[in-house]
């Protein structure tokens, strides 16, 4: 496979470069991206598309029309309209020179790229293009939805995003924020086309930290203090100025931290200057206590993750919105604990790695409180440290590259996700944790079987709690398919292959189930009980959700009944509550999607472990209920349901059998438990 990155903004070159956290985030993504996916066998060539640069301010790198950087990977230069850098973006007026010179380009290539992965939306402008009169398939990462946009040019750059999303055949995300609700602001169908895949990091552990010592030591009068870092480049939306009011406001802070931030190498932006010179103006009332290096690469950044982990400081971010840092996860390699805004991606960040402490990054006081309570408690810095240090595996560019290679093959075949060769016997469906994971060897049995010829004939749907980009990041985990139908967010949404093979909303269930639904009403009711909400992430259109335990739910049905308000409540797996339209549900959409097929509720196979399963394995004419069921899974035993000896998909592999659904090849895999 042949692929081929575009991006536009920002400067690239070969590696080693000024620190690219500094710069522009997406220049180290683009990078780290690219050489793991040129490191993968099935990998012929992989490029890097970018403009040419003939400025005297820059290295002479930026003028090669080709540099070669690996085996297989090389960056290619555009010669456009004009050759100096512009600041972080190209003028929009240069696009339709740069698209004619990159389609131009393209025609002259002995081989064209299978596939072209557009960073950023000025250059998904040449995708979409080069898609249009080559028919290459386009992957688009937006890298930042819902900032940047100043008021002057904010109309024309929705536009472009708008434009990159809707053209997009597939768009890769750093967070479910961006997969679920940014990208749907956009296009209502968006999530049907995105995957959330974690990006990696490319800064290596450093064995040494002479450079950094040197520098506290030289710069700092107590140099062996725990130190706070901070590494972003110099704009407002950054606010490294608000991170140094609060080390200002804060005398027991100043005495117990000193202060090191990394802001860029001084680029030629007015903001970056004024943000610069700002920073420079608070640190003069600090002498000793605050160091701001003019310059700094790869290695000393490395260093300072590395000393500040040692002598028990903190990383911050204290952006005012964060699409996505990589710094948090470098930092996390190194135990390095952190304090992040709560605005933006490191939400999700420190859900998954539990390294640090979500602050308002408004609120000084709050900035200053939560980098002293690491400070001051070992204990607690400790559990942090340890914490990063043990998952921060999670976010690797090689298993980027084999996920990303995965749907980049299936939009080379043209193929659609499964569906049955003839008009399918049955409608079965599937719930996803707990009945499919769990165990890898039932996963892959289950594969086998959904592969072979009893499961081509059915009409196979997955029925989950999860959000349609979790329910794929899931599958994809497990190494399971992804069937042609998804019913998704506790069957409130309803996800259907489309012809361009991607996933499209279906909005008559939409319709269906949104009579008498009334979120606002519901949500007035619950502010006068005592619960607790999921994160806003998990909020849906078409869910509410809460946690709690399963005797709460009914108390909330209770109150909503009082309300005269009609909704289902679902709990599920002891601790999720869940308010839905009362014609959701995975039984409604079940019954909704076997009705379009001309079947009933008779006509569906369903398999579920917990309470949010109940209603659809109560009405489907044949039911599997896995080995490892939850308690509160309580159904009555009747004819067709069929209560399974084996945990998880080897659980499901039983009842399919039982119910002469399997053929002799899926049968044969299922491991013994």
């Amino acid at each position: 496979m042949y692929v081929m990155h575009i991006v536009l903004g920002g400067c690239i070159t070969q590696p080693p470069t000024g620190h690219p956290m500094t710069l522009d985030g997406h220049i180290a993504y683009v990078l780290g991206a690219a050489t793991a996916q040129a490191r993968l066998p099935e990998m012929s060539r992989v490029d890097i598309l970018t403009p040419m640069f003939d400025d005297p301010s820059l290295d002479p790198d930026h003028a090669m029309p080709v540099q070669q950087i690996g085996p297989k990977l090389r960056i290619l230069r555009l010669k456009g309209p004009s050759s100096g850098h512009p600041d972080r973006k190209v003028p929009e007026a240069e696009l339709p020179a740069l698209t004619e010179a990159f389609l131009d380009l393209l025609s002259l290539l002995p081989r064209k790229p299978d596939i072209l992965h557009c960073h950023v939306a000025d250059s998904a402008e040449l995708g979409a293009a080069a898609r249009a009169r080559f028919h290459i398939p386009m992957l688009y990462t937006p890298h930042a939805l819902a900032t940047g946009c100043a008021a002057s040019d904010c109309h024309a750059r929705l536009r472009r995003e708008r434009a990159a999303i809707v053209s997009a055949d597939a768009i890769i995300t750093s967070t479910r924020d961006e997969a679920e609700h940014q990208v749907a602001a956009h296009d209502q169908d968006g999530p049907g086309r995105a995957w959330c895949i974690n990006p990696g990091t490319s800064l290596p552990p450093s064995a040494a930290d002479g450079q950094a010592a040197r520098m506290l030591e030289e710069g700092l009068d107590r140099p062996a203090l725990p130190f706070l870092l901070a590494i972003a480049p110099p704009v407002d939306r950054k606010n490294l100025t608000g991170l140094m009011q609060a080390y200002l406001a804060s005398p027991e802070l100043q005495a117990r931290a000193n202060m090191v931030i990394l802001a860029g190498q001084g680029g030629p932006q007015a903001e970056h200057r004024a943000v610069r010179k700002e920073l420079a103006r608070m640190a003069a009332s600090l002498p000793g206590k605050v160091l701001l290096p003019a310059c700094h690469d790869a290695a000393l950044v490395a260093q300072l993750y590395r000393r500040a982990a040692a002598q028990g400081g903190v990383f911050v971010n204290a952006a005012l919105h964060e699409p996505f840092d990589l710094a948090l996860v470098e930092a996390a390699r190194f135990g390095l604990p952190v304090v992040a805004t709560r605005n933006g991606a490191p939400a999700e960040i420190l859900a998954s790695l539990c390294h640090g402490l979500l602050v308002d990054p408004q609120s000084p006081e709050d900035i200053a409180g939560a980098c002293l309570r690491l400070i001051r408690d070992p204990g607690e810095w400790r559990l942090r440290s340890q914490s990063g240090l043990a998952h921060h595996g999670q976010f690797d560019w090689t298993a980027w590259a084999r996920r990303v290679s995965l749907i980049s093959r299936r939009l080379t075949l043209r193929s659609a996700p499964l569906r049955p060769t003839a008009l399918p016997q049955a409608v079965l469906a599937f719930d996803i944790d707990g009945t499919l994971t769990g165990c890898r060897d039932g996963a892959r049995a289950f594969g086998h079987w959904m592969a072979g010829a009893h499961a081509r004939r059915q009409h196979l749907v997955i029925a989950t709690g999860r959000s349609l980009p979790e329910a794929r990041r899931i599958l994809a985990d497990w190494s399971l398919p992804e069937p042609a139908v998804m019913l998704t967010s506790v069957g409130s949404e309803i996800w259907r292959a489309d012809r361009r093979g991607s996933l499209a909303l279906c909005a008559d269930y939409a319709d269906w189930i949104s009579q008498g639904w009334q979120p606002d009403r519901i949500r007035r009711v619950l502010d006068r009980l005592p619960v607790a909400c999921q994160p806003h992430r998990d909020e849906r259109r078409w869910k509410i959700g809460l946690l709690g335990p399963e005797a709460e739910a009914w108390v909330i049905q209770d109150a909503l009944w009082d309300a005269g308000l009609a909704a289902r409540v679902i709990p599920s797996h002891g601790r999720f509550i869940d308010i839905l339209p009362q014609r959701a549900g995975k039984a409604g959409a079940l019954s909704f999607e076997a009705r379009r097929l001309g079947l009933t509720l008779a006509d569906c196979v369903a398999a579920g472990d917990s309470g949010n399963d109940a209603c659809m394995l109560s009405a489907a004419g044949r039911a599997i209920v896995v080995g490892n069921a939850w308690a509160e899974l309580r159904l009555a035993d009747r004819p067709g349901l069929y209560r399974a000896q084996a945990a998880h998909a080897s659980g499901v592999i039983e009842g399919l059998d039982h119910f002469g659904l399997t053929d002799a090849q899926a049968a044969g895999v299922m491991p013994a438990e």
